[in-house]
């Protein structure tokens, strides 16, 4: 499976764990709770098998990025956690270093197909 699909599906399962640490209430309510475990450790193995084929510098970077863009989210829109345009600004920051991460690592990628098939 593509690296970057992996990535993605282990930042959703990160993104679900994350969203049930909040639920357990300090690990309080039992399903959230075991959720919990459960979701890191499905994303822990989607983020390790991702960084076969994604710089890992680059795997940590989005999934940090992009879960901390769904988690603010979340707690915004789920949780009614307040908005502020700092908030803002700087999410937007976040995006548009993972947009150039995810740019550049792809250039990357063919500037070292192009060097092996020489």
């Amino acid at each position: 499976m593509n690296g970057w699909v992996l990535l993605l599906l282990g930042i959703v399962f990160e993104t679900a764990g994350t969203t049930c640490i909040k639920l357990s209430d300090g690990f309080s309510h039992l399903l959230p709770s075991v959720l919990t475990f459960a979701f890191f450790s499905i994303a822990l193995t989607l983020i390790t098998l991702s960084a076969k084929t994604i710089d890992v510098s680059v795997v940590y970077a989005v999934w940090s990025g992009v879960g901390i863009m769904l988690i603010s989210l979340i707690g915004t829109f789920y949780f009614a956690e307040p908005t502020t345009l700092p908030k803002l600004f700087f999410i937007a920051l976040i995006l548009i270093g993972v947009i150039g991460l995810h740019q550049v690592s792809h250039q990357s990628v063919e500037t070292d197909n192009v060097h092996s098939a020489q």
